[in-house]
């Protein structure tokens, strides 16, 4: 058994007492905003018919709860968005693969990338109604777009961030490229990878509710251009409040991913 020493203990003692003051923290200041965000529209300091309220937005989440809707809208969504981020984050893993697999290719795809990377998605809304229909398909496909290649650009970064030394070594020992791509640049990317999740979390958020913008009879983006459209902007809020604990949720989910793979 190895023994540890009272600096060591008390080294870890000021990391833990350092991650709850964090975490403590984190809380007042959700709570602080909500307080102050209540206050302000019960005092006056805001038009509360602008920027609603937490009490407003609460009777709003609970209207849509007694009428049905609040599930049915809460899981289009969240379905359109694991879909797109599973689908955008998978294809762009294996296209930065091919890319570093193939360098001439790579050399030839860069500047297309950072064109693509840069064109605004959705102006490509309109033309993927036409070609796959006013519907759910539709939705993800942008979820996709938008993160494909965002992902692609970081993963593919993280595996030409390789040391040039190691690989050089896999070389002189013999090593086949895909062994070279296993023991060295798949380990060296991993962070890069990580990153790109919690990147195409974010951006899968975006692509779908853009989608459901353009095209949606249901779903928390419906519900966003639906009140607006109506004047109800405590719904608009409702639906913004659900959106933000469920992207939380979910880049909670890749944080979690992130620190069982780090080790």
């Amino acid at each position: 058994m190895i023994a540890v020493s009272q600096e060591h203990l008390q080294y870890l003692k000021r990391i833990a007492r350092r991650r709850h003051a964090v975490s403590i923290t984190r809380l007042l200041v959700l709570v602080v905003f909500f307080a102050l965000w209540e206050l302000g529209a019960a005092l006056g300091w805001f038009d509360a018919f602008i920027l609603s309220s937490p009490s407003r937005v609460l009777a709003a989440i609970g209207r849509l709860y007694t009428d049905g809707s609040l599930w049915i809208h809460v899981f289009t969504t969240l379905y359109e968005t694991v879909m797109g981020f599973l689908l955008g984050t998978g294809l762009g893993v294996a296209l930065a693969v091919l890319l570093w697999w193939l360098p001439f290719v790579n050399e030839v795809m860069d500047p297309y990338l950072v064109i693509l990377n840069a064109l605004p998605k959705i102006a490509l809304g309109p033309v993927l109604i036409v070609w796959l229909g006013a519907g759910m398909s539709s939705i993800i496909v942008m979820a996709v777009l938008v993160s494909l290649v965002v992902t692609t650009v970081t993963v593919l970064g993280g595996f030409t961030a390789a040391e040039e030394e190691k690989r050089l070594l896999m070389r002189t020992l013999g090593a086949s490229k895909a062994q070279t791509f296993i023991k060295v640049v798949l380990p060296a990317g991993v962070p890069h990878m990580m990153s790109a999740l919690k990147i195409s979390v974010g951006m899968s958020w975006v692509g779908v509710i853009v989608g459901e913008y353009l095209v949606s009879r249901a779903g928390l983006g419906y519900l966003i251009v639906y009140g607006g459209q109506v004047f109800k902007l405590d719904l608009v809020m409702a639906a913004v409040v659900i959106l933000s604990v469920l992207a939380a949720l979910m880049y909670g989910a890749v944080a979690l991913l992130e620190r069982k793979i780090s080790p």
